[in-house]
């Protein structure tokens, strides 16, 4: 019980800090780049169709 407490003590604040930074470096917005590329290249062969439309739409409000 003692053990398992103190890592969750030990593990919370690391969470809170991984949480906390927003900001995205140049390999994160080169990472995103190239997902859309392959995304619109997969959309340009096989067309989303309205459900999917829908949930992307829902992603991009929610910010995933």
């Amino acid at each position: 019980m003692r053990k398992s407490l103190i890592g969750v003590a030990l593990v919370l604040p690391l969470m809170g800090a991984l949480a906390a930074c927003d900001d995205k470096g140049p390999a994160e917005k080169t990472g995103e780049k190239i997902d859309n590329a392959g995304q619109s290249l997969k959309d340009t062969i096989d067309p989303p169709g309205p459900a999917e439309k829908a949930g992307r739409d829902v992603d991009k409000a929610v910010g995933n």
